[in-house]
């Protein structure tokens, strides 16, 4: 099958790649990564979470960063949103697109989200039916698709069940996550050939974690069944605080370095996204897994504008 001729890329790094780091980045500095990434033309930036700060301390400034965002035309700029308190910091804000979360596995869910995946389910629905009342875009993101911590191989069942469920309460995306790094190509082929017999790839992304150096690998699979929306974070930040041995995101930079290379465009400028992994990985003053931040810091020397 041929590639396709262009990717969208989901900017993750604010929310996903910073939950588990335990550097604490003040709300300023939250807020010029953010304005460096959209300087990248990144279309789509998951700025935060509205998750209580008992739970993840690193986003415990998550309404006032919201709120005080330097909005960028042609971005959208979204947030996780856990529950209806979640939901009005949201609206607060003004963002554009609202991200919900279950996961496939029942004990990863309660571990994550303290409840159920039948209770879970119901909150997903109504809030739902208010972002779309208010004109808003939703997302859902649907976990340990490929692999649990706690209960190994889900079953394919599982994700079906929920996929149809999400998209029935009126989803218009679902990421289907990688949580633990587990995928490889094959699983991955295999299992979007049975999703994308009944489910539209327009309404499908994917989440990949690089923990077993596989990201990209199953990314240009997926490119092959027709996917064309992807996760990433920024400098391959990241992991995920309730799935133990989980390492970072596929980092931006490899991907949209390796979409260039296919020939698939992205409209990301790449030498400021190297730009921004570089700022990141300075404050978090450790070495990031992304090979690119790496390869191609020295090459390009953007001016301060």
């Amino acid at each position: 099958m041929a590639l396709p001729k262009s990717v969208l890329i989901r900017e993750v790094g604010p929310r996903d790649g910073l939950q588990n780091e335990s550097v604490w980045l003040d709300t300023n500095e939250k807020r010029t990564w953010i304005d460096l990434l959209a300087a990248a033309q990144l279309p789509y930036i998951e700025v935060t979470s509205f998750v209580h700060p008992a739970w993840v301390p690193a986003l415990k400034d998550a309404r006032e960063l919201a709120q005080s965002l330097n909005k960028k035309d042609k971005i959208t700029y979204a947030a996780l949103i856990p529950n209806e308190k979640g939901l009005a910091h949201f609206f607060e804000a003004n963002l554009d697109i609202g991200a919900m979360f279950v996961s496939s596995s029942e004990t990863h869910n309660k571990k994550n989200m303290n409840q159920s995946i039948q209770e879970t389910l119901p909150v997903i629905k109504q809030m739902t039916a208010d972002l779309k009342a208010e004109g808003r875009k939703t997302r859902a993101y649907l976990s340990t698709v490929f692999g649990c911590p706690y209960e190994k191989q889900v079953p394919m069942d599982q994700v079906l069940r929920l996929t149809e469920y999400l998209l029935s309460c009126g989803i218009d995306e679902i990421s289907l996550g990688d949580t633990i790094g587990e995928a490889h190509p094959l699983q991955v082929e295999r299992r979007l050939d049975i999703l994308l017999e009944r489910f539209p790839a327009d309404k499908i992304a994917l989440h990949f974690h690089d923990t077993k150096g596989m990201g990209l690998a199953n990314i240009y699979t997926a490119l092959k069944t027709g996917i064309t929306i992807f996760d990433a974070s920024s400098g391959g930040l990241g992991g995920c605080p309730y799935a133990p041995g989980s390492s970072g995101n596929v980092a931006t930079e490899d991907v949209v370095h390796m979409l260039h290379k296919l020939g698939i465009e992205t409209n990301v400028d790449f030498p400021r996204l190297i730009r921004a992994a570089e700022w990141i990985e300075a404050k978090v003053d450790r070495t990031l897994p992304s090979h690119c931040l790496h390869a191609f810091h020295s090459h390009y020397l953007i001016k301060d504008e």
